[in-house]
């Protein structure tokens, strides 16, 4: 059958290799091993080569620099976090606190607790006492007259010497 015209079966047909072509041969080199004292590089190699080597250490220092500061903000976040934590704790704490005050400072609770732990009464017409006091006044004026020195330094006190002759 002709390859180009159509073929009515359903089943493919198969390909045959094409065994006319030779493999590409590839060209070996032969490399002779010298001596590593023997081997010389161009000042050029030189230079890229430590150029390459700077670069490849200074990636390194800016990575590990990077790194280190990560791990800093992530501790001080962490420590932000746990003081927020306790902020919010204490001031859970302070308001039932104020809340307790609050409750305590209620009148109705003072006087009962006033009457079921200490014993107390409320004040009877009997046990009210008139005091009469005179109408003189209990204040006494000072009668010296009070003087706040200062100490003064030396340049000072030459001064006042020299004005208040």
């Amino acid at each position: 059958m002709a390859r180009n015209r159509y073929e009515y079966t359903t089943s493919p047909r198969k390909l045959e290799p094409d065994y006319r072509r030779e493999p590409k041969k590839k060209k070996i080199r032969v490399v002779e091993d010298l001596p590593r004292q023997e081997i010389k590089l161009s000042k050029e190699e030189k230079r890229k080569r430590k150029k390459l080597t700077l670069v490849v250490i200074g990636i390194f220092i800016v990575l590990l620099t990077i790194s280190y500061r990560n791990s800093q903000i992530n501790e001080k976040f962490t420590e932000v976090q746990t003081l927020k934590r306790q902020l919010s704790t204490w001031q859970k704490e302070n308001e039932q606190l104020k809340v307790n005050i609050a409750n305590n400072l209620n009148l109705n609770n003072i006087e009962r607790l006033a009457k079921e732990k200490l014993g107390m009464q409320k004040l009877t017409n009997k046990q009210t006492i008139y005091v009469n006091l005179p109408k003189k006044d209990y204040v006494e004026s000072a009668s010296e007259e009070v003087v706040i020195e200062e100490e003064k330094n030396w340049f000072e006190q030459f001064v006042e010497k020299i004005f208040n002759r």
